[in-house]
């Protein structure tokens, strides 16, 4: 049986990832969009509590099992900036190019062993809105700032995201190498198998 799970996320990028990275799991993701679901405000101050405003709103809209995600990018030379603030970095609304170059400016005279960052995603399973126990993931992906951007796939941050075992950036990966590599799918792959867990047992829900 295949299982209708709601992705609480407006980001297209996003949401390509997460399906190509599921597609071969007896799962459905159907965009929130789907549902009019509006996005929700992320006033949370950690990747988690953020993905957890995200999965609740969503599920209580959608009436369905909710997987969200919040994920960012932490740069040591930064101060962990722009951490939960990653896609509102250069101000609303969020834009790609003018977070990568507010980004590349705040680095501009920072030595190369000092550029060193990580993504980080948390993903969070929901199953109902009031759902006291939601299954929490967390993955990260470790490289540093580039100098300027390169590639032109995926998306955010990916365009100076360098990648050391692969020399590029995350932009010059194939996507099917960035899907086995990336913070969202170690997320992803440490969520699924509690996913598939819980939906063998019975519930009363």
């Amino acid at each position: 049986m295949i299982q209708q799970i709601v992705l609480a996320s407006g980001n297209k990028g996003k949401i390509q990832e997460i399906q190509a990275i599921l597609k071969h799991q007896a799962i459905e993701v159907l965009p929130q969009s789907r549902f009019d679901v509006s996005e929700a405000e992320e006033t949370g101050t950690t990747f988690i509590e953020n993905a957890i405003i995200k999965a609740r709103h969503a599920a209580r809209i959608s009436k369905l099992p909710v997987i969200a995600d919040d994920s960012g990018l932490e740069v040591d030379a930064l101060d962990g900036k722009p951490g939960v603030h990653s896609a509102r970095y250069a101000g609303l609304p969020s834009d790609d190019k003018k977070n990568t170059l507010k980004l590349l400016n705040a680095l501009e005279n920072t030595p190369v062993e000092k550029r060193s960052a990580r993504f980080h995603c948390v993903m969070v399973f929901m199953a109902h809105a009031d759902d006291p126990s939601p299954l929490i993931a967390h993955g990260v992906w470790e490289g540093r700032i580039a100098y300027k951007e390169s590639g032109e796939n995926g998306f955010g941050y990916d365009p100076v995201f360098y990648v050391p075992e692969h020399q590029c950036v995350s932009a010059e990966l194939d996507a099917s190498i960035k899907n086995c590599l990336s913070h969202r799918a170690k997320a992803l792959n440490l969520l699924m198998p509690q996913v598939s867990d819980y939906f063998a047992k019975p519930h009363d829900n």
